[in-house]
């Protein structure tokens, strides 16, 4: 048993009403570990040894060979375990022992047989579930027009066993976060989890090793934290073609699904417009009758979502932990593919949490950069406003910047930027005008997008070609959307046209606050001159005296 297994095996019976001092001895684990295992999910991390090649690894191919050549041989002609260990020694050399060559022999020999079309003909046995106790998991690729480009994504499927209800979840890729963030937008959608078993294939984002022909699994350890955060219990189909019968009712509702929802080819611009569409799908469905079933899929699942376990409190990190460091180029290597961060974590580590659609980069608990997640590998998204510090000392690198190029693409650095732009160049020079531009992008950080393009284009038209001017008219356009009955601050003159400030400071005279403080009085000075009037006659009365 694994760490994570007990940690695991100690969550499972803490929450069937265990105490503290009877987990210690069934376990025979200190109170530390158990009040740890109560507390987290996670044991300590552990350093891991690299995987290291065997030595069966150059005869593959030899003993697929032998496997091959029984095909054809006479049933009691053909090549036992013990036979090829020997031939392996004999004719080849090979340093190799019996278990390794048995328990290759035992995986290997079905594949080859079933690869060659000679397999037993099975029979299948009609199953009845329960409700509220089973359900079934799949993954399957599904071709989008995502933003003009056609990209295959993949549609995850979870499906309750008595009522057919599913849910659905499109995603960049079936990796781990994938998985993970389906299982919890599906057991959320539902509003709870199956009391006896969830059927999966033997996908590597639950199942790190297959042990033989028998249903053992080695499961990876984030697996096991999950199924142990949602008490999950797993039921793993047999390897390959044969055993996608075992959760036929997830295969047939993804092949119903892509053809009825997914046919024609649906054209969104993000994976995020499209899952709002799957879930209106799902909704859709819920109204059909599966097969010669009396009832719609809804009115199965009104009986079968009262039987659900309750989901946890707590919520569970679906996402993927890394720490990579910070390039030169200011970008981040995650997977296959390289992202932007702000120029001033050069050189520094960074907490990045991978999800299925997006990741975001932490430093030091602050979220300092956000991104969608590549489909592509070894492809590259830069944020222009990571790299705005650098290229305002630099403003020659700014035309040929790789962020300025995706900014285009993307449609956050428009034509009314690049008139604006050119203007500027002609009245400031090339490396003025370009640090002008600089300086209005930089007001994307404090203003709205839309905004700063208003006031790039009313600057524009009154040739006002400072970043000053282009701020001022940002925040007018700004407080023109927020408060439109506002009116302007003196009355508005006919058929004279309202003048348009272009200098930052003269609009700050111009709109000066109101002066409250009272006019200024002498009173309180005429009092001081009786006094002092009163004190001098006294003095001269004195020296007469």
């Amino acid at each position: 048993m694994s760490k994570v297994e007990l940690y695991a095996a100690i969550r499972r019976d803490h929450r069937a009403g265990m105490k503290m001092r009877e987990l210690e001895r069934k376990y025979n684990v200190s109170w530390r570990t158990v009040r740890k295992a109560v507390d987290s999910v996670w044991p300590e991390p552990r350093k891991k040894l690299p995987p290291r090649p065997t030595a069966l690894d150059p005869y593959k191919p030899v003993i697929d060979e032998m496997l091959r050549t029984d095909l054809d041989a006479p049933r009691k002609q053909r090549h036992t375990i013990t036979r090829i260990f020997h031939r392996l020694i004999e004719e080849h050399g090979a340093d190799v022992s019996y278990q390794m060559v048995r328990r290759y022999v035992s995986d290997r020999k079905p594949e080859i047989l079933a690869a060659s079309g000679k397999a037993p003909v099975e029979a299948f046995v009609p199953q009845t579930h329960l409700p509220g106790h089973e359900a079934e998991v799949d993954f399957g690729d599904v071709t989008v027009r995502l933003a003009g480009e056609l990209v295959t994504c993949y549609l995850f499927s979870l499906r309750l066993s008595y009522s057919g209800k599913a849910v659905h979840r499109v995603f960049a890729s079936c990796g781990q976060e994938a998985f993970f963030e389906g299982h919890v937008h599906a057991l959320r959608t539902l509003g709870g989890v199956p009391r006896s078993k969830i059927r999966y294939d033997n996908l590597k984002s639950a199942v790190a090793q297959v042990l033989g022909l028998n249903r053992a699994r080695v499961e990876t350890d984030r697996w096991i934290a999950f199924r142990s955060h949602f008490n999950i219990e797993s039921f793993y189909c047999r390897p390959g073609i044969e055993g996608a019968h075992e959760k036929g009712g997830v295969e047939g509702m993804i092949g119903y699904f892509r053809r009825n929802h997914f046919t024609p080819v649906p054209e969104v611009d993000s994976l995020a417009e499209l899952n709002e569409m799957v879930d209106q799908w799902d909704l859709h469905d819920g109204h059909r009758r599966i097969g010669s079933r009396p009832r719609t899929v809804d009115e199965y699942f009104a009986i079968e979502q009262p039987l659900l376990m309750p989901l946890p409190q707590e919520p569970f990190e679906t996402g993927r932990l890394f720490t990579p460091r910070v390039d030169r180029y200011s970008q981040i290597a995650v997977r296959t593919n390289r992202y932007s961060v702000p120029t001033r974590l050069i050189g520094k580590r960074v907490r990045v949490v991978l999800h299925a659609s997006h990741l975001v980069v932490y430093d030091k608990n602050i979220e300092v950069a956000r991104h969608e997640r590549l489909i592509a590998k070894g492809s590259c998204r830069l944020d222009l406003d990571h790299y705005l510090e650098a290229l305002i000392r630099k403003p020659g690198a700014f035309p040929g910047a790789t962020a300025l190029e995706q900014a285009r693409s993307a449609g956050k650095f428009t034509p009314v930027h690049d008139a604006w732009w050119a203007q500027a160049r002609k009245v400031h020079g090339e490396r003025d005008g370009t640090r002008a531009l600089i300086e209005v992008l930089l007001l994307n950080r404090h203003l709205a997008h839309e905004h700063v393009v208003a006031g790039l284009a009313t600057a524009l038209r009154a040739g006002a070609l400072t970043a000053d001017a282009v701020a001022l008219e940002a925040r007018k356009a700004a407080q023109t959307e927020d408060e439109p009955t506002i009116g302007a601050s003196g009355p508005a003159v006919p058929g004279q046209t309202p003048a348009t400030v272009t200098s930052l400071h003269e609009w700050r005279l111009a709109h000066l606050p109101p002066d409250t403080r009272p006019l200024p009085s002498v009173t309180p000075y005429d009092q001081l001159l009786r006094r002092r009037r009163t004190s001098g006659s006294e003095h001269r009365e004195g020296e007469a005296q």
